[in-house]
Parts: C-alpha cells; structure tokens; sequence
C-alpha cells in the first residue's frame, strides 16, 4: 500500500483537492488533458491508504473498457488494485448475472452481440423495406430511445420534438418498428445491451433485498466523464446510491459530443443543485499541450454557451498554429503528407501523427496522398474507405459494367449505377449510417467527375479504384492516425492535422438548422484542438474537386482564430449565405432560386404546412393593406423553419422588429402553437 503522504505529493493544487475530498458529494470539472484520471485514482488510492475506504467498497465506473483498464492499472500501482473499476455495462451485467436467477427463478436473457438480425424480423412484420443502413439507422435510434426512457409507444410523439429522424422513415413507422423489435427479443429470450441497464434498474427498483445487498457491498462511487452520462444511466447511479450522497463524479461539459446518441451533460452541470453540499473542483493545468494549442482552444469556446474551465498551459511554448486554404480537396490532402513526411524526416514517429476529419468518407482522400508517398497509415473507428461494404459493392458492380461493355458514357454508368444502389444527387437529411453510406457514394462520384475531365473511359476509372484498393489494403504494423473528431475522443498525439475545416462540413449542412446542434459541432472541434501536443495545422479546401470553383469559405469557428486579413468579412459572409441553398448548401443559380433560397428539386427546410397557414393569417391581418407589409415571405419561411416559442425568440428573426413585434407577435405564436 502506497504512503499517503506521497500520494497527495504526487499532485498539483487543485488535484490534490480532489484527492483530500473523501466525503460527501463531489463534482470535478476536468480541462482537457488536466490529469483527470491521475487525480481520481489519486483519490480512491488515498482514501484506502488512509483507511477511509475500504477497497471491496468502492465501486468506479467510467465509459469504455480501455478507460476502466487503464484506470485498474493505474489503482494497482498504487496499492488499491482490488477496487472495482468497471464501464456502466459491466458492473451491471456482473450485478444481473448473480441476482437474476435467485430472483426470478429462471436463466438471464442471452445477450446479443447485433441489434440488426431482431430489427430485420420487426420490420418485416410491419411491411418496412429496410437495407443494412437503415437497420444499422435503426439500431442506433433503438439505442437513444432505450437510454432516453423513451417507450416504443411514445416513440412517435418524443422524437419529433427531440429532433429525432430516421431517413425515409416517419417516426410512427420507426415507433412500430422499435415496439416489434422489443416483442421479437422477449420471444427468442433475448436482451440488448441498453436491457443489461434497464433490468437492473428494474431488479433493484423492484427488490429490496437485492437493492440492499448491492448497497451493503458497494458505499462508494467514482464516475468518469460524467457528461456523457444518459438519463437510464443517472437512474441506475440513483438506484445504486439509494438515497446516499458518497459520490464523485469527473467531466467535461466542453467535451459533450454525444448528445445525439443520449448524453446529457445537465447532469454534471445540476450536480450542485442536486446535491447541496457539493464540494465543487475545477482542474485548469494542461499538461498535454503547448501554450499556443491551449490558447486555440480557449479561444474557440470563448464567450460561446459551450466554455467550461479556462485552461492554463503548463508546457514551454511550441510552434505557432498555421491555417491553410488549399485549393481543392486533392491539394488539401498532398500538402498534408508532404508536412507529414518532413515532420517524420525530423524526428517524429509516424505513431505520433494524426489526421482528424468531420466525416470518415474525407479520409479518401489522404489515404491515396499518404499512399502515393509511401507513408504507413492506420484508420480508427472505421473501415478503411475501399473495405466499407457500400464502396466495396459499388466497385463490384461498376467493374461488371465495364467487363460487358455496358457502360460507354463513364459519368452516366457511374450515376446510374450508384442511383439503382440508393445514391441520390441531394445528401439524405438526416445523420447517420445512411448520410455515411451516401457520403461513400459521393466520393466515388466526385473521383468518376475528376476522372471523366481528364478523358478517363469507364474501365480506366475501375482499373484506378483497383489500384486504390489494394495499395492501401498494405498491412501496417504502425502509421499515421487517420480518424473522426468522435473517434479521437480520449487520444492525443505530437503532431494533429484538422482538415477539411469549411462550412458546410464543420459544421455540417444537417446540424445548420438547430443552435445546440451547431454548438455540438464547436464542441467537436474543440476535441479535435486539445488532442495535440506540439504541432496543430488546420486546413480546409476552397473547392471539392480540381479545377472546381473555389467558392469554399473556412469553418465560422476559426473567425477568432485566424490572422485579420484571412477572415471572412462579415458583409461577405452574409452574401455568401445569400446565394447558398438553405437546404444543400450548394451555390444557387437563377434568380428565383436565390428569391426562394434554395434549388426548385430541393425540398423547403421549414414546416410547409405551418407556412401556409402563416400566409392565410398574414392575407386576414393585412386586410385592405399588401401582404408584406405585414411579414414578407421570407420572414414567415424564418418563422415556420424555427417556430419560436416566445416572443423574445421570435424577436430574433430577420424580419421582425419591435414594432412588428408588438402589432403581431402574439397572435403568430399562438398560431405556432396551435399547429404543433
């Protein structure tokens, strides 16, 4: 057992803080890269060195098995390796697994490892035509209602209000979908991960004697990154205390970016209400990243809803951040793997270099630049971009049109050939694995696109993915860090590339219409800044392909960042938003099109019902006066897309002023809430 004097030497102020806390409840509020972990294990190997603990106590849960393994490691060093540190999946399971049979009497559900097989059997009892995107679309929906709390039977009346949408699917088909998927597992004797959670909360809810048992045995709780925590989850830690306080949780709030998938980060930040007397920490010391990566990242959540804890650097200074417009996407990823291949000439391992990308169909791109120059790469949390199954079929069947002399025209073939798989010219509205598959789909139409300008024939281009294919299906002992802004979560590198930084990608045309989805994106970024240590290069593209128009402008959370004359000037910007479609963010051409905002064959971004019924209200209010004297029609498409709920957000529209405000303000939102 370690001394634990040296235990609390071993730290900085506000850490040792932490670590003196034993008692009662506490919420620590962790920076990026400001020992976090060192700090609670730190805390757990002390209390047990001071006798306040007792190890078998002590229960720590965190998010991913890597986290909890690293968090065992680190209490095992320090003389407290008994201690349980578990993910939220396998404490459960391990609490299931010993009561269920004493309680019910019979065997626990088999667990299963897929959501997909179930989901086909419930949507073919109720007639819906689903491929693998849509099931895997459906698991994930499946997944954020069961951690919401959100009944199959309620599905259809929550999801629109939470912003929830399945592509091609209404929500009371996906509401049907989800109530058939729950009656197929109970038939087989079947559970799902999200079941492991909810049994067990239903077992402790409902029995006493297992409530107490658990209680008995575990009076001390630890839970990391407690912003990403769901309401199943907070209902399972309630249950676990039973009433007590005897709990510590350590988070984020400016690394809340899964909201989409059921995170709640109110949690972390009501701590305090909840719990009265809440001993409150803030850990501000980076010790990850050099001062000027550290002076990015506050910069980019100042003054924004996001801003947590304002980092302190404690490393000497490094090299300055340099901003890049590349001309095209092409040129984006070859000026990329010539800085990668210097900095690897200098010194730096190949291992300790990353290149973070909004959307796993941009790392296309690099991974031919890397290839080309010889540069070992590994992707994380996704499939190389010629193994996903979309890219690999797709190629199949565009190598069988150019085997039987189908296919003469190379953009036609190309088109008709993605279009009878489910590509669309319009990116699918919602998130998803359905916009990662049409994503997929779109590289390999915008390489056909570049192709066919240089007078490539159909069975050329096929030969050129080939090529693509197997060079970069070379096996790679270590390399160069290719991954998402989601997928770095929790990493951090020397060196970090944040490429393809335009609007339209960061953020992405689907989270443009919703603030807080827009603030997810910043968040996003954020992550992506406070991965590195030394180098940060950030980058974006003023066109997608070669030769296209460079009409690109750089992501609206770099404004602060970049040098005066690289900013955007905000009279620019505004007429640049002007003449892009709301809904594709593609440049509109004629002047209907930029009169109405978007392309005739785009569908309207707000409610075109409500819409017209703010017309037929806007003709009575009008009376003998014109109609736009009223609102013009752009203020009521504003209007019907937003549909404020107060006068103070209606306020906030182009178009409405205060006079206006006073004249019509509340019989519009009366009329809004009577449509909803």
């Amino acid at each position: 057992m370690s001394d634990p004097q040296s235990l609390l030497d071993a730290l900085d102020p506000e850490q040792r803080q932490v670590a003196e806390a034993l008692r009662g409840p506490v919420r620590v509020l962790a920076g990026a890269g400001t020992g976090k972990t060192r700090a609670i294990t730190h805390r757990i190997a002390y209390g047990v060195a001071t006798g306040v603990y007792a190890p078998s106590e002590i229960l720590a849960v965190t998010f991913t098995t890597r986290a909890a393994g690293e968090m065992r490691q680190r209490l095992r060093t320090m003389g407290a390796g008994s201690v349980q540190a578990r993910t939220f999946h396998s404490a459960a399971l391990r609490q299931l697994r010993y009561f269920w049979p004493h309680v019910h009497g019979t065997e626990l559900p088999q667990l299963i490892e897929s959501k997909i097989g179930l989901l086909a059997s419930a949507a073919r009892r109720n007639r819906v035509q689903t491929d693998q995107a849509l099931l895997r679309d459906l698991a994930s929906e499946v997944e954020w209602a069961k951690v919401s709390n959100v009944h199959p039977d309620d599905y259809a009346a929550i999801a629109p209000r939470r912003g929830r949408e399945v592509t091609n699917l209404d929500p009371s088909s996906v509401g049907r979908v989800f109530g058939s998927y729950e009656e197929v597992k109970r038939e087989q004797g079947r559970m799902d991960m999200e079941d492991v959670l909810l049994l067990t909360a239903g077992m402790l809810a409902e029995d006493e004697r297992v409530a107490a048992q658990v209680r008995r045995q575990y009076k001390w709780f630890v839970v990391d990154e407690f912003q990403d925590v769901s309401p199943l989850q907070s209902s399972l830690l309630d249950l676990w205390l039973g009433g007590r306080n005897e709990i510590c949780v350590v988070g984020d709030p400016a690394q809340t970016i899964y909201s989409f998938a059921g995170a709640d980060a109110r949690y972390l930040r009501d701590f305090a209400k909840r719990f009265p007397d809440t001993t409150s920490v803030e850990l501000v010391r980076n010790y990850r990243s050099t001062p000027q990566v550290v002076d990015v990242a506050n910069t980019l959540l100042k003054g924004s809803p996001s801003q947590g804890v304002e980092l302190r650097a404690q490393r000497p200074a490094g090299p300055a951040i340099t901003y890049a417009a590349r001309s095209d996407e092409v040129a984006e990823a070859d000026a990329v793997a010539a800085e990668i291949q210097r900095l690897h000439a200098a010194g730096r391992p190949w291992s300790q270099i990353a290149i973070l990308f909004r959307i796993n169909a941009q790392s296309e791109t690099f991974e031919e630049a890397l290839t080309a120059r010889n540069i070992p790469y590994v992707i994380r949390g996704a499939a190389r971009f010629f193994d996903r199954p979309e890219v690999r079929e797709a190629v199949t069947r565009l190598r069988g049109a150019a085997r039987s002399g189908e296919g003469e025209d190379l953009l036609e073939t190309v088109h008709g050939t993605l279009a009878g798989m489910g590509w669309t010219q319009q990116p699918p509205e919602a998130r998803g694995q359905t916009r990662d598959r049409w994503e997929s789909w779109q590289a390999l139409v915008d390489q056909a696109h570049e192709f066919a300008e240089a007078g490539g024939t159909l069975g050329a281009f096929v030969d050129d993915l080939d090529r693509r294919a197997a060079e970069q299906h070379a096996p790679v002992a270590e390399g160069v860090t290719l991954a998402s802004f989601h997928a770095s979560k929790g990493l951090e590198w020397d060196s970090v590339f944040l490429i393809g930084l335009q609007e339209g990608t960061l953020p992405i045309t689907y989270a443009l219409d919703s603030p807080t989805a827009v603030e997810e994106e910043r968040r996003l970024l954020y992550v992506g800044v406070t991965r590195a240590r030394i180098d940060l290069q950030v980058s974006w593209s003023l066109a997608r392909q070669p030769g296209g128009r460079g009409s690109r402008k750089p992501s609206r959370f770099l404004d602060p960042l970049l040098p005066a004359s690289a900013r955007p000037d905000p009279q620019q910007s505004a007429n640049r938003r002007a003449r892009m479609c709301k809904t594709c963010g593609r440049p509109l051409g004629t002047a209907g099109e930029k009169s109405r905002g978007r392309h005739e064959d785009c569908p309207a971004a707000y409610d075109e019902a409500l819409f017209e019924r703010l017309r037929e209200w806007r003709r009575e209010a009008a009376g003998n006066k014109p109609a736009f004297t009223v609102f013009t029609d752009a203020t009521l498409e504003a209007i019907a897309e937003s549909k404020p709920a107060t006068i103070s957000d209606l306020l906030r529209i182009s178009g409405v002023g205060r006079a206006k405000l006073d004249a019509y303000g509340e019989d519009v939102i009366a009329l809004i809430a009577s449509a909803s």
